[in-house]
């Protein structure tokens, strides 16, 4: 180790360079997979926040909820439980005295496992079947406590009484409301009663033209979600891969360029493992300074950056990404390591 930091003391300049390269990547990594978060949760954060784990609907739908229509007959024939819900999901638009805006519309019925877990941020609870809650996101919007709004197809106008935190499904901020006006903010007929059933236990006995879904395929399912993930992993795959190769070029430079040196140390009785363990320490000094500069902008972007930008700090996820770099140096000093341990001091020194 003292070897390391007295080598790094003297070539301030060239390893303040590699620094600053792995630093760059290491930010845009933590950025991306913060983007990347964040555009997951605006497709899943209101599924999430039900805690629910299953949804049935019908088969035709192909796993889209906001696609189903279940008669009530095809509810009826379906046990519920406390732990279960019906729930009508219908894409509206929202006309106000703003400008319309796109949302999503849930409609529930009284004190079932979706309105139990609703959590209002501000305003009260909805008295009548023509009162809702809205996302937060909505008020910076325009959308106020006390507003009338149309949805959808629905020929009666609604009144905004509360906000919930921010809560979106399929990228679009959501509406709660009674499950009576799903039909007439749709457009479809009386026949149709809801749009699935969610729950918290296992498979349901139904009707044998519904699906059973998971959480997890629910959302993968949701148009352009799985695409957008794969998309991200790509890119954070790349990334990683490349902070490998730049730490792998840098160290094998600098090792064939202290080859005679590494030659007379080794003559002079240093083990060739000692070596080995001062490179792979100065590998993991590099990676750590890095990541841990990195963190810091990280840190500095969340003050700066907009709420309006879709990005999620977990700080587990940035963990994993940030031991993901680590590991990845660490891999990257192989090269080097190997030249290390093929030094023949005779040769080099010319004995």
């Amino acid at each position: 180790m003292y070897l390391t930091l007295n080598e790094m003391n003297k070539e301030k300049l060239r390893y303040g360079l590699i620094i600053t390269v792995i630093t760059l990547i290491s930010y845009l990594i933590f950025i991306l997979s913060a983007l990347a978060l964040g555009l997951a949760q605006q497709n899943t954060s209101a599924v999430n926040d039900w805690g629910v784990t299953h949804v049935s609907m019908t088969s035709d739908a192909n796993g889209n909820l906001s696609q189903s229509l279940m008669t009530r007959e095809e509810v009826l024939n379906t046990k519920t439980t406390e732990h279960s819900a019906i729930i009508g999901v219908a894409p509206t638009i929202v006309k106000s005295h703003k400008s319309p805006i796109s949302a999503t519309f849930i409609g529930t019925q009284k004190n079932d496992l979706i309105d139990k877990s609703i959590r209002l941020t501000k305003g009260t609870w909805p008295k009548n079947q023509y009162e809702v809650l809205i996302s937060s996101e909505l008020s910076q919007k325009g959308l106020n406590i006390g507003d009338k709004i149309k949805l959808g197809m629905l020929s009666h106008s609604v009144l905004v009484v509360g906000y919930v935190k921010k809560l979106e499904y399929n990228m679009s901020p959501v509406i709660y409301g009674d499950l009576n006006n799903w039909r007439p903010i749709k457009g479809v007929s009386d026949q149709f009663y809801a749009s699935g059933i969610v729950r918290k236990d296992a498979k349901l006995t139904h009707a044998t033209n519904l699906k059973n879904y998971t959480k997890a395929q629910l959302f993968n399912k949701m148009p352009g979600y799985s695409a957008q993930n794969k998309t991200f992993i790509f890119m954070i795959g790349f990334l990683l891969v490349i902070s490998a190769v730049i730490v792998a070029i840098f160290l094998y430079i600098l090792t064939i360029q202290k080859i005679p040196n590494l030659a007379v140390l080794r003559a002079q009785g240093v083990p060739g493992k000692y070596l080995v363990l001062n490179t792979l320490s100065e590998t993991l000094i590099i990676m750590i300074v890095s990541v841990l500069i990195s963190a810091i902008l990280c840190g500095i972007t969340v003050w700066l950056i907009p709420a309006s930008v879709p990005m999620f700090f977990d700080i587990k996820l940035l963990s994993l990404a940030a031991i993901g770099l680590i590991l990845t140096g660490i891999i990257g000093a192989i090269v080097p390591v190997r030249i290390i341990t093929k030094i023949d001091p005779i040769s080099v020194i010319g004995g």
